[in-house]
């Protein structure tokens, strides 16, 4: 089977490229590596390309069985630093993936649960939640929106031009996926960092948030079994771990476990735009794949702390 990774230099791609090799596929990884580091050796193919450019499309040969779409800008601080970037990076790498692909060939695009922030602060979405809940951008002005802005975008591009040009589409929403590698502007890396540094008090804003941390190597499996799951095409699918919901401030002790650290923890404000809750009902998924998360929270921590005491800050 022959797959083709746009953005597969990244978090998610690099792990999914890795479970695709393991089961026999010869893989194709697009990246402009902007985030993605070239610091892997895997029996791929590799193509440095601006996926904003329509140019690099049009050099791709067709003929896949699959196709990932995972480039994107992502990462809340990221985000708030250039939104204008956000929305043309990730609006326009779908748009010209959708002007390129061929009849016949399956496409995943890779969403996220931001998608819903402003429906659940509101108290209109409940939690937890189901594809089917009404999407909602309290706020299309403030910064950290524009990544759910373009998601919402895709989102909908894809599954309108599959149904008119013959291709097949799969929608995944993420639902808090960590792991190692993942960069260092996330919460369970950005506290591993902390944590080896020796902080005292340590911060912990949103303590009194909730959520549902899926490992990399569970949302891999969900990819996997997704798009080699007919009726999984035209759907929108939940991908996220509903077993262990969790309180920050109970992540934040958990970090520090896998630290052998002691510290006091200092809670503070939530950033702005940061929902109270967050847990995917995975009915859908568990229907169409038979999916059930496998790592638990605290090896899934240990695991990712361990990685990060070994590489230090991602450059």
């Amino acid at each position: 089977m022959r797959s083709l990774l746009l953005g597969g230099a990244g978090f998610i791609g690099l792990h999914l490229a890795r479970r695709l090799l393991a089961d026999g596929h010869e893989v194709t990884i697009v990246d402009d590596f902007s985030r993605g580091r070239h610091d892997f050796r895997l029996d791929v193919e590799l193509i440095s390309a601006d996926l904003t450019d329509p140019a690099s499309y049009a050099a791709l040969p067709h003929g896949w069985d699959q196709v990932y779409l995972l480039a994107a800008v992502v990462g809340v601080r990221n985000v708030e630093r250039d939104p204008a970037r956000v929305v043309r990076v990730n609006t326009l790498s779908a748009l010209h993936l959708l002007d390129w692909v061929a009849p016949g060939e399956r496409v995943f695009f890779a969403s996220t649960s931001e998608v819903y922030a402003g429906g659940v602060d509101a108290g209109v979405v409940a939690v937890p939640t189901g594809e089917d809940a009404a999407t909602m951008i309290s706020d299309v002005t403030a910064p950290r929106f524009a990544y759910a802005v373009s998601k919402l975008l895709g989102e909908a591009a894809f599954l309108h031009t599959a149904r008119a040009r013959g291709f097949e589409a799969v929608v995944g929403r993420f639902h808090n996926v960590y792991g190692p590698r993942m960069g260092a502007d996330h919460v369970i890396p950005e506290m591993s960092l902390r944590a080896l540094a020796g902080e005292n008090p340590f911060r912990v804003p949103g303590a009194d948030q909730y959520r549902a941390f899926c490992h990399v190597d569970d949302a891999v499996e969900a990819i996997v079994r997704l798009m080699g799951v007919p009726e999984a095409a035209g759907q929108i699918v939940h991908i996220g771990n509903d077993r262990e919901e969790t309180l920050i401030a109970d992540l934040a002790a958990l970090v520090l476990r896998a630290a052998s650290a002691k510290a006091d923890l200092d809670p503070q404000p939530a950033p702005p735009g940061s929902v109270h809750r967050r847990c995917p009902d995975l009915t859908r998924l568990r229907a169409l794949t038979g999916y059930e998360p496998k790592v638990p929270l605290e090896d899934g921590v240990r695991a990712t702390f361990d990685w990060y005491a070994e590489h230090g800050r991602p450059a």
